[in-house]
């Protein structure tokens, strides 16, 4: 049993569905230790299998559940609506709910992170522990990926992943395939559109910022950046470690992508976090 992505092969992995609220969601589970939720960041052609490079590793002490948000990846039932942070959120609860789990471990990347950091701000008593890579949401500014953006052509697919994949053992050029035949979709098109609105909205982002939060995050946090992160600036990973009680905080000479930039080292990190 194994989930190929592109031609990178996920052993002991399967990939599921599961119906929600909204339709159906994809999710890849693997590992059988405490359930450990993954979110991924807002990157059009993203999902569920960005976490392809830790998903293996990670299953070697946890339950791994890589989820599809609503709006990405392989799921279906789209909302003609802008999707806000609330409903993000309130996804991942009906996620845990659906699959029977009153508490998880989260690890949020990015938009994941953002979204994480809200979901331990409301529901503490729903996580164990809280992974935050990259995250966003302490500052509110807009990014120019969001306000100019449309859909990629295959060649500036793999351009952005010959930065951001570093590890030899990936066929970049199936994974932009795998990538690419996701954007072949109008119905998924027009829901991202409506989510890069609602998250672009300077009062949406003032009023869903994580600052005020952080104080009130009282679960075991584990707060991972890169040094040279260009979209998420270390100085936002330092206001993370800094503003929520306890938390750790490790970085590493990478960018911001890192579950495909330093996948190792992040692997080790939440192992050592999470897996005791």
């Amino acid at each position: 049993m194994a989930v190929t992505i592109g031609s990178h092969e996920i052993p002991n992995a399967e990939e599921k569905y599961v119906e929600l609220n909204h339709g159906t969601t994809r999710y890849i589970e693997a590992g059988s230790g405490y359930p450990t939720i993954l979110v991924h960041g807002v990157g059009y052609t993203g999902g569920a299998h960005n976490w392809l490079l830790n998903i293996g590793p990670l299953a070697s002490k946890l339950r791994v559940l890589a989820v599809d948000c609503p709006a990405w990846g392989k799921g279906e039932g789209y909302l003609d609506q802008e999707y806000s942070f609330a409903y993000l959120v309130d996804f991942i609860r009906e996620f845990q709910d659906a699959l029977g789990l009153p508490k998880t471990n989260l690890v949020g990347h990015s938009m994941g992170g953002w979204l994480a950091s809200l979901f331990a701000y409301e529901s503490p008593s729903r996580l164990n522990k809280l992974g935050l890579v990259a995250s966003g949401g302490a500052m509110p500014r807009q990014l120019n990926s969001m306000v100019a953006f449309k859909p990629p052509a295959r060649e500036q697919i793999l351009e952005n992943l010959k930065n951001t994949v570093k590890d030899d053992g990936v066929d970049l050029e199936a994974l932009a395939d795998y990538n690419f035949a996701l954007t072949d979709n109008p119905a998924r098109l027009t829901a991202y559109q409506h989510v890069l609105n609602h998250m672009n909205n300077m009062e949406t982002r003032a009023r869903y910022n994580t600052v005020r939060r952080f104080p009130h995050i009282s679960v075991p946090t584990l707060v991972v950046w890169g040094r040279d992160d260009q979209t998420n600036a270390l100085e936002m990973g330092e206001m993370t470690h800094k503003g929520i009680p306890g938390s750790k905080m490790v970085v590493f000479e990478c960018g911001h992508f890192i579950p495909t930039e330093a996948s190792g080292e992040l692997n080790a990190a939440l192992l050592d976090f999470l897996g005791d």
